[in-house]
């Protein structure tokens, strides 16, 4: 079975340039997580985080406004199938609001990444901002 997650999440006085680049910009993703990335703003490219833990494919992508991408991670089963993770971006005043679909995540692992999506890239998003 796979389970679909959502999350709406405000970011407060930024536009949707800087939350789109500090996802497709590989030296700033980078330095938000603190680990290896390689990404490319390129439709078609493949993508990896956390060294070779995360990897996947850009779908389709629209500047500063849509990321869709193949995506797994390396301690998924073999049988499981690549989940398919959308960044929607949308301007509402000096905020941005974050619209985050992850489908077809294998349910052994929906809580974790629901917890790690915050944990690791909302929040630590929202603490650049406030630097910046």
């Amino acid at each position: 079975m796979t389970q679909t997650i959502t999350q709406k999440v405000i970011f407060k006085n930024t536009t949707p340039k800087v939350l789109y680049e500090l996802y497709m910009n590989a030296e700033k993703h980078s330095e938000i997580i603190g680990d290896a990335v390689k990404i490319s703003d390129k439709e078609g490219t493949v993508f990896r985080a956390y060294d070779t833990y995360i990897t996947g494919k850009n779908l389709q992508l629209i500047k500063d406004n849509l990321i869709v991408q193949s995506w797994r991670a390396d301690d998924w089963d073999k049988e499981d199938m690549d989940s398919t993770f959308i960044i929607k971006l949308e301007t509402k005043g000096k905020d941005v609001v974050l619209k985050m679909t992850h489908a077809n995540v294998p349910e052994t692992q929906a809580e974790g990444l629901k917890r790690g999506w915050n944990d690791f890239y909302w929040e630590p998003w929202k603490e650049y901002i406030k630097r910046k």
